[in-house]
C-alpha cells in the first residue's frame, strides 16, 4: 500500500511540475495574493476528479468518442491565445503591479478562467486520465486506491505550494518592469501552448 501511494505521488508530482498554463495562472493569482484558497483547492479538486476517473479505468474516452481530443484543443487553443493576448497587452501597458490599487478579477472570474485552463487543456486530461490511469493499472484493488490517493496528494501539495509559496517572491516583483517581464513570459508561454495544440489538429 505504501509502496503505490509512493508511486502514485512521485507520478503526480513529475507530470504536473511542468510548466504550463494552468501553473502559470496560479503563481500569477499567488504573487497577487487574490483569491488563492479558492483556486488552489478548484485546481487540485479538479485534478482529484481527473485522476479518479483515469484509475477508475474510464481512459478509453477518447476511443469512444474520436472528435473529443480534437474539439478540445480547438477550445484550449482559442482560450490560450485570448489570455496570452491579455497577458501581452498588460505587459506592454505596465499596468500590473503588486502595489494596492488596481480592479482585482472577481471570484468567479478567477474560478472561471482556473476552469478553462483545467477543463479546455488537453494535455491535463492525458496526464492525468491517460498516463495516470495507464501507470494505476500495475496496481490492484486497494492498492490501485492508494495509488490514486497518492497522485491526489501530489497535486494537493503542488498547488498549494505553488498558490501559497509564491509569496515569497513578491519582494522581487515590486516593480512595474518585473510584472512587465512576468506577463510578457505568461503570454509567450500561452501562445507557444496554443500553437502546439493548434499544430497537433493538422
Amino acid at each position: 500500500m505504501l509502496t503505490a501511494a509512493a508511486t502514485g505521488f512521485a507520478t503526480g508530482m513529475s507530470l504536473i511540475l511542468a510548466i504550463g498554463a494552468q501553473n502559470a495562472f496560479v503563481l500569477r493569482q499567488g504573487l497577487l495574493r487574490q483569491h488563492v484558497l479558492p483556486l488552489v483547492l478548484f485546481c487540485a479538486l479538479s485534478d482529484a476528479v481527473l485522476i479518479a476517473v483515469g484509475v477508475a479505468g474510464f481512459g478509453m474516452l477518447a476511443e469512444r468518442w474520436p472528435a473529443f481530443p480534437a474539439l478540445m484543443a480547438a477550445a484550449g487553443a482559442a482560450f490560450l491565445l485570448v489570455y496570452g493576448a491579455l497577458r501581452l497587452r498588460a505587459a506592454w501597458r505596465g499596468d500590473a503591479a503588486l502595489a494596492p490599487g488596481g480592479q482585482a478579477p472577481t471570484l468567479a472570474a478567477t474560478l472561471g478562467a482556473a476552469a478553462a485552463f483545467t477543463w479546455l487543456n488537453p494535455h491535463v486530461y492525458l496526464d492525468t486520465v491517460g498516463l495516470i490511469g495507464a501507470v494505476s493499472t500495475q496496481f490492484d484493488g486497494p492498492a490501485r486506491l492508494a495509488f490514486g490517493a497518492g497522485a491526489v496528494a501530489a497535486s494537493f501539495a503542488f498547488f498549494f505550494s505553488l498558490g501559497y509559496g509564491a509569496r515569497a517572491l513578491a519582494p522581487v516583483l515590486r516593480t512595474r518592469r518585473a510584472w512587465r517581464l512576468l506577463d510578457a513570459g505568461i503570454g509567450v508561454v500561452m501562445w507557444v501552448l496554443a500553437a502546439k495544440l493548434l499544430a497537433g489538429l493538422r
